[in-house]
């Protein structure tokens, strides 16, 4: 058997021995000429905090965005009128959304949970002193159970308050901050617009959302007070429908997209009057395109990576040419080339993973302070950091080795007339 504690073989001794050696000789050879050294190794730490900075706030950009679209809610479509390519040629608007729409999808659509419509404008809250420009919705209780939306404190609506179009409301955090910001909004009355409200619930943070738009800055009320009070007619600006996790959101929206053409009576070969917006596949196409600037903006950053291999290569070479006569006492006292060459790769790949290693702390904290200024999260990634510091190493070696093999090849005596 063999002892677990028994030295190494001599021939592993020997090479651990010169490969310390020589690792102890490239780091006295660096620190001879520390600002050259430095200089050298920019271009390095340039390239790699370049690119593990875009990707670090690539990553917290598309964190942010799956952050924003769950904040949406999970499973969710919303139902607009009008296409995404728009109407073109001023053509007729397409006709509004009726309640009995809203019906058909809860009753005869497979796999919907909760059906809200929205009324939307907006208006001027009002309360003692203070005013906020705010949105304003119309919708039912339905609209909090599909966005999973929870309550701060008070209450949503009651059934007759909705069926009645009471003057009731459902402040968010962001109008409660502003117009309430030391006490609670709630049993309070409210001036929405022309119209007085009784504020009886406050919305709990959501934070993000709605794409540059802050989705706790809304007042809500009963859709029929909207429609009645703001809006004047019965138009729906948009629906909220909320699937069921069990089943595919892609057959629900299909589902729906049936019924629909069927209620407005859209002819086969007509495009839809309508457009359906799944959560999840935003979600997902945003994420792809954030991953694919992401890339092309690390590639772009990664050329500093090359630039800074052929930094290395020009010093290394300038270093072979002025330590000519060294390399030749060496080789006449004894030393092989295979030890010279390993002498200045080891060199080489000192200086790359050092720039490395300074590029990835600069990465660090650049990242963590940029991602606090444009409001993303701050995702570390321990593997696009290993990768950036293993690919600074192999830079090293690349361009290190042609100088290196200059080196091992010189002729001693030819070295030794070096003047």
């Amino acid at each position: 058997m063999t002892n677990p504690e028994a030295p190494p073989p001599p021939q592993q001794a020997s090479s651990l021995r010169l490969l310390g050696t020589t690792a102890l000789l490239a780091l006295r050879a660096i620190r001879r000429h520390i600002l050259r050294s430095f200089l050298t190794v920019l271009g390095i730490v340039i390239g790699v905090f370049a690119v593990v900075t875009m990707v670090t706030l690539g990553k917290g950009a598309t964190q942010s965005v799956h952050d924003q679209v769950s904040n949406l809610g999970a499973n969710v479509l919303t139902v607009i009128p009008g296409t995404s390519q728009g109407r073109g040629g001023g053509g007729e608007s397409p006709p509004p959304f009726k309640p009995e729409d809203l019906d058909a999808i809860r009753d005869q659509v497979a796999g919907v949970t909760a059906v809200a419509p929205i009324a939307q404008t907006t208006a001027i809250a009002i309360s003692n002193a203070s005013n906020w420009s705010t949105t304003v919705k119309g919708t039912t209780d339905a609209y909090f159970d599909a966005q999973a939306w929870k309550l701060a404190s008070g209450r949503y609506f009651t059934p007759q308050e909705e069926a009645a179009g009471k003057s009731v409301c459902i402040v968010g955090k962001t109008v409660k901050d502003n117009l309430y910001p030391a006490t609670s909004p709630v049993g309070s009355a409210l001036l929405v617009g022309s119209v007085s409200c009784e504020v009886i619930g406050e919305l709990a943070l959501r934070g993000g959302g709605g794409f540059g738009q802050d989705v706790d800055d809304t007042v809500v009320l009963p859709l029929k007070t909207v429609q009645r009070r703001f809006t004047g007619s019965r138009d729906i600006n948009f629906v909220v429908v909320a699937a069921d996790p069990a089943y595919d959101s892609a057959d629900v929206q299909q589902s729906i997209a049936a019924l629909l053409r069927e209620r407005r009576n859209i002819r086969a070969g007509k495009l839809d009057d309508f457009t359906i917006f799944d959560s999840r596949q935003i979600a997902d196409t945003l994420s792809g395109i954030t991953g694919v600037l992401t890339a092309i903006v690390s590639a772009v950053a990664a050329i500093s990576l090359l630039v800074g291999g052929i930094g290395i290569m020009n010093i290394m070479l300038v270093s072979v040419t002025e330590r000519t006569r060294e390399i030749g006492i060496r080789l006449a006292i004894g030393a092989v080339a295979r030890e010279v060459m390993l002498q200045f790769l080891v060199e080489a790949v000192v200086l790359s993973c050092l720039g490395g290693l300074i590029g990835l702390v600069l990465a660090l904290f650049t990242s963590v302070g940029l991602a606090k200024v444009i409001k993303v999260p701050f995702v570390f990634d321990p593997w696009t950091n290993l990768i950036a510091f293993l690919f600074s190493g192999l830079i090293g070696v690349v361009f290190g080795y042609f100088p290196a093999r200059r080196a091992a090849s010189l002729n001693p005596i030819d070295a030794l007339r070096h003047e």
